[in-house]
């Protein structure tokens, strides 16, 4: 993984819903990939690139790897914190990753990744991440280091 000084991270608080949960009880495995996707667009949103800003540059940002590791699993009305971080610069592809709590738990009950692929929005060929995006990822990822320094 890259300098952890530069990297960018949010943390986004989510409450599990009933219908988050399966016959078990249990969240139901698929919705982590979900609060993984709440994580990385609410990060995105932060440092001011929400989807709908690239988007109108005609790039759209496809999932082309997630994986997950599940530890612990959460129940209804869990309070979860969804920690994203994006760790390196993209060029054609961006990583981030994520580390899933239960409120009041040191260790992650999920952690895991998505890797996305830069898009043209009319001809779903693969391109380069748009400069705007880029620079404003650098100028986050240079706040951070400052922060961390």
């Amino acid at each position: 993984m890259g300098d952890q000084r530069r990297a960018i991270s949010n943390a986004l608080k989510i409450r599990v819903r009933y219908a988050d949960t399966d016959a078990m009880k249990f969240v139901y495995y698929a919705k982590y990939f979900e609060y993984f996707e709440e994580g990385r667009s609410e990060l995105l949103r932060s440092i001011g690139i929400p989807y709908t800003v690239i988007e109108k540059q005609g790039i759209l940002i496809a999932v082309v790897e997630a994986y997950a590791k599940y530890r612990r699993s959460a129940r209804y009305d869990d309070l979860l914190t969804v920690e994203t971080t994006l760790a390196e610069m993209p060029v054609a592809r961006i990583r981030l990753q994520y580390r899933i709590f239960s409120e009041g738990e040191k260790e992650p009950i999920v952690e895991g990744h998505t890797v996305h692929s830069f898009l043209h929005a009319e001809t779903g060929k693969p391109t380069r991440a748009p400069a705007m995006f880029l620079q404003m990822l650098q100028e986050a990822m240079n706040n951070a280091q400052e922060s961390h320094a």
